[in-house]
């Protein structure tokens, strides 16, 4: 019996990295327990004879990209076995970490955070490849490895899914920078995820607080939240925004040209200061099969590995540029995208950053989220207000106010302290304490900046 296809599913799981939530189970012919091998290197070219052939290549990647690797790779190299262990990104890295590597020889994720801990831990070892053809950047921004321990296999992009007609209906035109999301008049018609519920938000929002500068990323995301509604799934803004319930939703870009694909008349804006993210592939210290390994490596870096990645159950971005010609319409060549549109993200400080941005979001915003909304509210309209009719002291309560309204409680310096963000274990800050004295200062903050507000209205 065929196995029905799930390939929306499983492309969701993908980028979110989070089986283990979501129960996605691939099938028995791709994932083995990871247990030590005794291979020899020298079965390259030779008929398949035995399970001491295998190559295993731990993966988060979905059946439906790996199926099209273990194909074609073993059309090249039929003495080889590839045999796919799927892991989550944390199981991941604890396998990886143990001394034997579970027998792994590849690692091959979309797992931001994982390789440079597997890299420091010793866990990789290098392997050469080609520049000319592999950049390992895009534009200012580092992609791979600068010492040769893993290489970017592709990129992801993070951007505005829009509906063009909604926002023509009202008049709009789509958001061309993250600021312009703040903009009164898109309040009500933005989708946010939740960064402690979905997993490639801290990295959307990263690239926010970096690109914006800390203390000033936060005040826009407050502002942005203050007309916005908040989700918990990964395809939550794309499908809010399909479905007509807003009109622009903060999303990676894969979500919204999946839904492109399937025929939804939406866009993608790729604003300015924005990031695409790689995900990698590595050899192991461990592995006893390095040219079994180097090889599947060199076919996923080549051209017509890259290219196997476009196809219509995949539509993701190469990490070589030479794939893309003849790309698919639907596929964007971010090497293409003019220099303006990137910021050089810092992976090595974004890396230790998602506990410190999901739990700082949902203390200022997701706890507080009809109070933010509610504050926000008063600002503009203040604002709204003073512009017709000018009050300098009005007009000073209401720009102290909007500074209130965006406080947070960890500085420029601690979110760059990897000491401190080591706080954080995962989503969750370690120190309930410390939670409890930063609701206290934030709701100071607010109940302030409502005053201040309030005290504004009564001049005007």
């Amino acid at each position: 019996m065929t196995r029905p296809r799930r390939r929306f599913y499983v492309f969701i799981m993908y980028r979110l990295d989070i089986a283990n939530r979501l129960a996605l189970r691939p099938s028995r012919r791709n994932v083995l327990a990871a247990v030590p091998s005794a291979l020899g290197v020298a079965l390259l070219g030779r008929p398949a004879r035995a399970a001491d052939e295998r190559l295993i290549v731990v993966t988060s990647f979905p059946e439906e990209l790996t199926t099209r690797y273990e194909a074609e790779f073993e059309k090249l190299y039929p003495g080889v076995h590839v045999q796919f262990v799927w892991k989550q990104s944390r199981d991941a890295l604890a396998l990886l970490s143990d001394k034997d590597q579970g027998g792994a020889d590849v690692y091959w994720a979309p797992a931001l955070g994982n390789f440079p801990i597997l890299r420091d831990r010793g866990a990789f070892q290098k392997f050469a490849v080609d520049r000319a053809a592999l950049p390992g950047r895009l534009g200012a921004q580092l992609l791979s490895d600068p010492s040769g321990l893993f290489e970017a296999y592709d990129v992801a992009g993070y951007g505005i899914v829009v509906d063009p007609a909604a926002l023509a209906r009202d008049g709009l035109k789509p958001p061309k920078a993250w600021s312009d999301l703040a903009s009164p008049a898109y309040a009500g018609r933005v989708a946010m995820p939740i960064p402690a519920k979905v997993g490639f938000s801290p990295a959307l929002y990263d690239i926010i607080l970096q690109s914006e500068g800390w203390e000033r990323g936060w005040a826009l995301l407050a502002e942005i939240a203050g007309g916005a509604e908040l989700l918990g799934s990964g395809s939550g803004p794309t499908a809010t925004v399909k479905d007509g319930r807003a009109a622009l939703g903060l999303t990676i870009d894969f979500f919204a040209f999946n839904a492109l694909a399937n025929g939804e008349k939406l866009a993608f804006v790729y604003p300015e200061k924005t990031a695409f993210l790689p995900a990698h592939i590595a050899i192991t210290a461990g592995t006893q099969r390095f040219s079994a390994a180097k090889a599947f490596v060199d076919f996923a870096l080549s051209s017509k590995g890259q290219k196997l990645m476009m196809e219509a159950d995949s539509s993701r971005h190469p990490a070589r540029p030479d794939a893309y010609a003849g790309k698919p319409a639907a596929v964007v060549d971010p090497f293409a995208l003019p220099p303006g549109t990137f910021y050089p993200y810092d992976a090595e400080i974004g890396r230790r950053r998602p506990g410190a941005v999901s739990v700082m979001f949902d203390l200022a915003i997701t706890e507080r989220h009809a109070e933010t909304q509610r504050l926000w509210r008063a600002i503009h309209a203040a604002e709204a207000r003073l512009a017709a009719a000018p009050d300098p002291a009005g007009a000073a309560a209401v720009a102290k106010a909007r500074k209130l309204a965006g406080f947070t409680p960890i500085s420029e310096a601690q979110a760059k302290d990897s000491t401190f963000l080591d706080r954080f274990s995962s989503r969750e800050l370690k120190d309930g304490d410390l939670a409890a004295r930063w609701r206290a200062e934030i709701a100071s903050a607010r109940a302030e900046a409502l005053s201040l507000v309030a005290s504004a209205e009564q001049r005007l």
